[in-house]
């Protein structure tokens, strides 16, 4: 799989990746903003700004408009914000690739934010607000990430408030547009079959009169950490939703690919120690998974699960037995060989599409990471020793980097005083 990296004189990156014989075309714009680039008066402004930009453009004035002309073309096509970036993509046969770049290019670049789309958009996310906190397994992420960062940024949602939704003017959108939709905080990415001729000179023309102005930036992190840390929503509810984990490294340290491993090791796949341990053996719950995001100047290694509230203490027990596992002792030569091949397959699987491509490309660049192709990350996998992930786990199986967050009938004061601690 090949690829290209192309700088404009703006500053805006275009990155294209041809494969001769994709029956599809992903074409993928990014942009170097999200919920930790607000404050409090802002908080959801950069999520809220991406449902706009599908309310009408100066070429396309409504949102019938810019859907029926993709629906028409049997495309896919959607959006999403995250803390650091936002993304507007659609994808569809590749002999569509020319619609698909103007399209996409027109709601990035020429959206025109209607107030009366402005008021009506306002109900619709106040209702994904109350979407998410009615299931308790997507709120309980949102908890764990207050307790990890507090009154920050990084702890907020990425929705917002529903005051800070309601608040929000034309003036707001067109502000915040200008200030971080420019060029050199935007990356442009096309992925499956297509010219790569064709495309760059379309793209080079239609991001012409892009904004030069100088890239917004964002404070970082507050890392403070001295204890164990829980955050508990009581609920009358069926099940406990947990989520247990820790402060981890930032995208480009040195042992990011070892704490993958880790983390695969713990929640990933059926044969994973914590599945293994929490469903196979003792019918603790439906669902555990571990994962680890890293993210500019952070990083949170968290296991989630969802249990009967009487077996919470024992749900604990186990995971933090398993945390102590990893730093006592060396994991085996088979397990960890599975694990590189579950890893590897695992991601090869996971770009069998051009969408996948182009976002698997595009999360490097926008975290600002040298762009390597997917046999050069699983060439890391299998550099990672047994050694180097008992290092990793050591580090961070800590107290002072330990959380948990829940939600259901818990008592957040037993959670610290009995069973909250290595």
């Amino acid at each position: 799989m090949t690829f290209k990296r192309t700088i404009l004189p703006s500053g805006l990156r275009i990155i294209t990746v041809p494969i001769a014989d994709a029956p599809t075309v992903t074409v993928l714009t990014m942009v170097e903003t999200g919920s930790k680039y607000e404050n409090k008066k802002t908080s959801g402004l950069s999520h809220f700004l991406e449902h706009m930009c599908f309310k009408g453009t100066t070429k396309r004035p409504t949102a019938k408009d810019i859907s029926l002309e993709l629906d028409a073309l049997g495309a896919q096509y959607n959006a999403f914000t995250s803390d650091e970036y936002t993304g507007y993509w659609a994808k569809a046969a590749r002999d569509h690739v020319a619609t698909l770049v103007d399209v996409v290019s027109d709601i990035y670049l020429n959206s025109t934010f209607p107030a009366a789309e402005i008021e009506k958009e306002k109900g619709v996310i106040v209702e994904e607000l109350n979407m998410y906190r009615d299931i308790p397994q997507r709120h309980v992420q949102e908890l764990f990430m207050k307790v990890l960062y507090g009154d920050q940024p990084a702890g907020w949602s990425i929705v917002g408030t529903k005051e800070t939704v309601r608040s929000f003017t034309q003036n707001d959108f067109v502000r915040y547009h200008g200030e971080h939709y420019v060029a050199k905080a935007t990356t442009v990415i096309v992925a499956g079959g297509f010219s790569e001729r064709q495309v760059l000179g379309q793209l080079k023309k239609v991001f012409s009169g892009m904004s030069r102005a100088k890239k917004s930036t964002k404070l970082p992190v507050k890392e403070m950490q001295k204890a164990p840390a829980v955050l508990v929503e009581r609920r009358p509810t069926d099940q406990s939703h947990i989520v247990i984990g820790v402060r981890a490294y930032k995208a480009g340290h040195k042992h990011q690919i070892a704490t993958e491993m880790l983390a695969a090791i713990l929640g990933s796949g059926m044969s994973s120690r914590l599945f293994q341990r929490l469903r196979e053996e003792m019918g603790i719950g439906y669902y555990v998974r571990a994962g680890y995001d890293a993210m500019t100047d952070h990083g949170i290694l968290a296991v989630s699960l969802g249990c009967d509230v009487k077996r919470v203490d024992e749900a604990i027990g186990a995971i933090l037995a398993e945390f102590t596992r990893l730093k006592d002792e060396l994991v085996s030569a088979e397990e960890l060989a599975k694990t590189k091949q579950h890893v590897a397959g695992g991601m090869l699987l996971d770009l069998e599409t051009s969408d996948r491509i182009a976002e698997f490309y595009a999360h490097q660049e926008i975290l600002r990471r040298p762009l390597l192709k997917p046999q050069q990350i699983i060439e890391k996998v299998h550099k990672v020793t047994a050694a180097e992930i008992r290092r990793v786990a050591n580090d961070l199986f800590v107290d002072a980097k330990l959380n948990f967050a829940g939600v259901g009938p818990l008592a957040e004061d037993r959670v610290l005083k009995d069973r909250f601690h290595f």
